[in-house]
């Protein structure tokens, strides 16, 4: 069996997103099938691996262009047996090349284009134009891979024209060789965080749907001893860095120990500050994966986030990690009804684990253990083999 799978960028440059779930699922898949990887932006191309120009420079790029150069890759897929896209950016690709060739798409989604609106710097025609390339493409898909309960259940409500029957749900995997406990400490000074202290670990882009401005209200009350690191691997919108540089300025007022490390740290880098965190939160908004806090628990790192989509999923409340239940607003932004109460609700779970060192401690080699039974990428590629199966003997 062939399959070509289709993503935007291979292999990864960041240790997050679609790109390191597709570049390590590659890597599971082709100890059991031939996999093409067809991509438009290839770092380090090997082999089975096809580059196609991304169109235009990343702030020129839009979703008609990319709709074009999809077509190419689409083209090229006429000795597949099964086609895989990921992401709106090949969604469309995918769609055609399945029906020009007759074969089977398949199609994962790790999030939906409603959900990444706020974060979307497209105009509203171009986020539209996206909106539709991925829900025409998920409406006549073959079968649909969500890459959480939660999210399946998002995408049944949001796309009644997706038959449940069609969908099913495959995490994401972990590396826990690479990402593991990490005892050494110079990556930290370099960053300059001292390791006497203890301290809490934020890794994300500066969003609104990552809620960094409920982290940074909860630190006022941290304990006095306590180091905040936030790893800001991206801009957020103008907006919202504007409310976290005020929120930040003020909590430098009160507190030493607080510490922004903007752009993508170098993985052993930030292995070695994820696994040195007292605390690694995530008090996330909307988490349709909830697969960063994988690294976490890979590395015995305790987590603290919030109770929303596919964390549950994930981190285990008492077990793994603690979870922070909100209310949230009607208007399904994901925003508390009480920002203040969330806040304090985070401050009280983090200041438990500093209290604490046996608590973080024994949560931390929990998350260890379930990181390397529950989310190996073997598992992961082997339940993906298992749909192209299906569909290639029902074709």
């Amino acid at each position: 069996m062939r399959v070509d799978l289709l993503t935007r960028q291979y292999p990864a440059k960041s240790d997050g997103g679609a790109g390191a779930h597709t570049t390590e699922l590659t890597k599971a898949l082709r100890r059991l099938v031939d996999v093409r990887v067809r991509c438009f932006d290839s770092g380090a191309a090997g082999p089975d691996t096809y580059s196609y120009r991304e169109p235009g420079s990343p702030s020129e790029s839009s979703a008609l262009q990319f709709l074009n150069a999809g077509l190419g890759m689409a083209d090229d897929c006429f000795s597949a047996d099964v086609v895989h896209s990921h992401t709106w950016y090949t969604n469309a690709a995918g769609h055609v090349a399945g029906r020009l060739y007759g074969i089977p798409h398949v199609m994962t989604m790790r999030s939906l284009a409603t959900d990444r609106a706020d974060e979307s710097e497209q105009a509203g025609g171009e986020h539209a134009l996206s909106d539709w390339m991925e829900r025409a493409s998920a409406g006549e898909a073959d079968a649909l891979i969500a890459g959480s309960a939660a999210l399946r259940e998002d995408i049944l409500a949001a796309y009644p024209e997706v038959a449940p029957e069609k969908t099913q749900v495959i995490h994401s995997g972990i590396d826990t060789e690479l990402w593991r406990p990490d005892p050494r400490t110079a990556e930290l000074e370099q960053l300059g965080v001292d390791p006497e202290r203890p301290f809490v670990l934020f890794l994300g882009r500066p969003t609104r749907r990552r809620g960094l401005v409920h982290l940074l209200r909860a630190a006022a009350e941290f304990r006095p001893q306590a180091q905040l690191v936030l790893c800001c691997e991206g801009p957020g919108a103008p907006e919202t860095e504007r409310e976290v540089a005020a929120l930040l300025e003020e909590l430098e007022r009160l507190r030493s120990g607080v510490i922004r490390i903007d752009g993508a740290l170098a993985q052993p880098s930030l292995r070695q500050l994820i696994a040195q965190a007292t605390a690694f939160v995530q008090p996330s908004l909307r988490e349709p994966t909830g697969a960063v806090n994988l690294k976490a628990m890979a590395c015995g790192t305790a987590v603290v986030a919030t109770a929303v989509g596919a964390v549950p999923e994930i981190v285990a409340h008492g077990d793994t990690g603690l979870l922070v239940p909100y209310e949230q607003r009607a208007d399904g932004s994901g925003d508390p009804v009480d920002p203040l109460r969330l806040a304090a609700d985070l401050a009280t779970s983090v200041n438990s684990l500093i209290d604490d060192p046996e608590l973080a401690e024994r949560l931390g080699a929990a998350g260890r253990r379930r990181a390397a039974t529950d989310f190996r990428w073997d598992d992961a590629a082997a339940r993906t083999l298992a749909v192209y199966q299906r569909l290639t003997a029902d074709s």
